[in-house]
């Protein structure tokens, strides 16, 4: 299940990657989710696997929000307007065949509230025309304040200039990303937390796969002697060399000969 905490982590990450925040789930405390409905856990689209391969396969995206009171969409205004515009109709005369206010037609017109999913249908019959619009949840939200919250196994990282996010339930320790320049790709970290060699091994292929997907420096920030410069094909910088760095290119500098040299 997912807590505020959990929610709140997913849209720092996706802050930083440029991304999008979805939940993809079977069902809720609530009961089964609908394949094509959208629902939200703490502001953060909730959908079905299906209705995230219809996105992504076949260009399929939902139309239908779950919310108190029902099932709602949003009406494309354009549509009616051009209905209106084109029959010499006045807001009051469409809103009388839909069966609601003049109020209200006006707010759909202007996309400034949802309508229910029957008095969509409901358009769609007089207009003899598709009314909703999809929803793009691939689609980059609006960019929120980062909220960076360093623990001591990444504090030299915020020494070096570096904004961190910690983690608790993702498959990664932090991740760093420079306050003064959008331009440098982030850093993925995982640090050693008194784990085995053959646990931190185990960890760098899912960091590797996660690096090449969101366009990041994957590394490992260890305090053992004993492991060498990298693990799998992560480089493997020590804690009292990062201590010793007065510079992030330093360590960029660094990481990138030690990927070269394995």
């Amino acid at each position: 299940s997912v807590n505020e905490k959990n929610a709140h982590e997913m849209k720092q990450l996706a802050n930083i990657f440029l991304a999008s925040p979805i939940i993809i789930g079977a069902k809720s405390r609530n009961g089964i989710l609908e394949e094509g409905v959208i629902y939200e856990r703490y502001d953060i689209p909730t959908i079905t696997f299906e209705t995230l391969k219809n996105m992504i396969i076949y260009k399929e995206y939902p139309e239908i929000l779950a919310d108190r009171g029902g099932y709602f969409v949003k009406i494309d205004g354009n549509v009616i307007k051009q209905y209106r515009e084109e029959y010499s109709m006045s807001l009051k005369d469409l809103a009388d065949l839909a069966h609601v206010s003049r109020a209200t037609m006006y707010k759909y017109e202007n996309e400034i509230v949802r309508a229910n999913t029957e008095t969509a249908m409901i358009l769609e019959e007089i207009l003899n025309t598709k009314v909703t619009l999809d929803i793009d949840l691939l689609k980059q939200p609006q960019k929120e304040e980062i909220e960076y919250n360093s623990s001591d196994d990444t504090l030299d990282l915020s020494k070096l200039g570096y904004g961190v996010v910690s983690t608790n339930k993702s498959p990664f320790d932090a991740v760093a990303k420079m306050k003064s320049s959008e331009k440098e790709s982030p850093l993925i970290a995982n640090v050693e937390k008194n784990r085995s060699h053959k646990t931190l091994k185990r960890m760098a292929v899912p960091l590797k796969d996660l690096s090449m997907i969101t366009s990041s420096e994957p590394v490992f920030i260890i305090n053992n002697d004993k492991i060498k410069e990298s693990l799998g094909t992560i480089p493997v910088i020590k804690s009292w060399e990062l201590k010793e760095f007065e510079r992030s290119q330093e360590l960029l500098k660094l990481i990138r000969e030690r990927k070269e040299n394995q």
